[in-house]
């Protein structure tokens, strides 16, 4: 996890009403000159104060669009703000509030571990074999590495059409940092788990043999989301003895059985839009994020909605971004100071905006 330094005075002390009141001043002081992106995972009070929610590939898109906006506060994590730096046009600066606001998931695959995997892949199956795909929950040193390989970033939303092409272009795909995310797909696309091989870091070969790689289409990352790992699916069956009207609606970072057992699969932007797009009276259990679901829920008071783990915690990763680190990234741009400043250097910019685009133009 990267270090944030303490707050300074006066931002401790204050209030909610006293850090919106900054929030909003700094708004107005900068005008056009800044955009708020935020996470459908962040806070409520986050949400409500910025100028666009949405998932990563939303929130990918909207940041490069930007063009009058010199000033890019990412409300979510460091992975993203990243991203939106690599995206960005001109000398636009993008802005973390908190920089501890880290991915546990992307914490799972090193650069060098991956490649490191990479070259053992390519001492049995040959160079242009293997397409490498990273899902955005990962480091630009990660991303940069898949767009030197000729490789693709993916989301959520589109993991379905990159892996797809991916499967195209080259006998195999190598995908992380989530095994969940990239099973799931691989099944979709009508893959049988028996194809797809599990690479466990720091084992020689993953822990697999040569013989079971040359027959395998599809290597995963043993990285996972914690969050959406919690997820069971004794909880969906359980859920449904003691009401079956329910709808199950999960993320696709879900193990597979709880994917397999859902009535409905996709991204958080995805999950939105189905619920919202469902007839009143509707009950939906979600599996994803608490913060979120709690959005849903108030979002649309006319259907049933809970979350499918009773016990679920929010992402304590995205939930590191409050008022108190807006209010002070706010105030140190309006100062012409701005703090948690997020530069990807050269090389690993323009490799990883290689594969960046080749997403975009893909979705």
């Amino acid at each position: 996890m990267l270090y944030q330094q303490p707050l300074p005075a006066p931002y401790p002390t204050l209030n909610d009403d006293e850090l919106k009141a900054r929030i909003v001043h700094a708004k107005n002081e900068l005008g056009s000159r800044v955009v708020i992106l935020t996470h459908h995972y962040q806070r409520p009070e986050i949400v409500e104060i910025g100028d666009m929610r949405g998932d990563s590939l939303k929130l990918a898109q909207f940041a490069a669009a930007q063009e009058k906006a010199q000033y890019i506060v990412y409300c979510g994590v460091h992975f993203m703000a990243e991203s939106a730096d690599i995206l960005k046009r001109g000398n636009q600066v993008v802005v973390l509030p908190d920089m501890g606001a880290g991915c546990d998931m992307a914490d799972m695959a090193d650069a060098d571990d991956v490649e490191l995997a990479w070259d053992e892949l390519v001492s049995i199956l040959g160079h242009h074999s293997i397409m490498p795909v990273t899902y955005i929950n990962s480091t630009a040193a990660l991303k940069a590495f898949v767009g030197k390989k000729g490789g693709v970033v993916c989301t959520s939303s589109n993991a379905e059409k990159i892996v797809h092409w991916a499967l195209q272009q080259r006998k195999a795909v190598f995908f992380f940092p989530d095994q969940h995310l990239g099973r799931n797909t691989c099944k979709r696309l009508g893959y049988t788990p028996e194809s797809m091989v599990l690479w466990k870091p720091g084992i020689p070969l993953g822990g697999q043999s040569p013989e079971r790689i040359r027959d395998s289409r599809v290597f995963l990352w043993e990285g996972h989301c914690p969050v959406h790992a919690m997820f069971t699916l004794k909880q969906i069956r359980a859920l449904r003895a003691q009401d079956p009207q329910f709808k199950i609606i999960t993320h696709p970072e879900c193990p597979m059985e709880v994917v397999d057992e859902s009535d409905a699969v996709g991204s958080t932007e995805y999950i939105v839009n189905t619920i919202a797009a469902s007839s009143p009276g509707s009950k939906w259990a979600v599996g994803t994020e608490m913060n979120l679901v709690n959005r849903i829920a108030k979002e649309n008071p006319d259907k049933t909605i809970v979350s499918l783990n009773r016990y679920m915690c929010l992402c304590g990763t995205m939930n590191r971004i409050d008022l108190q680190h807006l209010a002070w990234a706010m105030d140190s741009i309006v100062a012409g100071r701005p703090e948690n400043v997020i530069r990807v250097a050269e090389p690993l910019r323009s490799l990883a905006r290689s594969a960046l685009d080749r997403m975009l133009s893909m979705s």
